[in-house]
């Protein structure tokens, strides 16, 4: 079975790169092995406490609750990226895999296809 590395480094309400990418992995999950990498203003796409309603779009967040669910057993963020934006695991929606940078270039080795949102 392939594996596939979904990377979301986009900021979730500023266009619809995120929702696609959200998409993408929900239905990619169906025919491979998915993992979800959260990087740079990606990981504000799990941040708990989102209301988006002001600016016109949707909560979609609360989707990623889903993907352990639909088989996707393990969603990734970089220290740095969590370090740098003063977040903790504590302050998202799911539990994500805080890794290193050597951890994440692991990650990218590791799969056969990488697609980024």
């Amino acid at each position: 079975m392939k594996k596939l590395l979904f990377v979301q480094d986009k900021s979730p309400h500023g266009s619809i790169a995120g929702q696609e990418g959200l998409d993408a992995i929900l239905m990619g999950s169906a025919f491979a092995d998915c993992t979800v990498l959260l990087l740079e203003d990606g990981i504000y796409q799990v941040l708990d406490g989102q209301q988006p309603s002001s600016l016109g779009t949707k909560n979609y967040s609360v989707t990623y609750k889903a993907l352990f669910d639909y088989g996707v057993k393990h969603i990734f963020c970089s220290e740095t990226d969590l370090q740098e934006r003063d977040l903790k695991t504590d302050d998202l929606l799911i539990t994500v895999e805080p890794q290193s940078d050597d951890q994440i270039k692991k990650l990218f080795v590791d799969h056969d296809v990488i697609l980024s949102f």
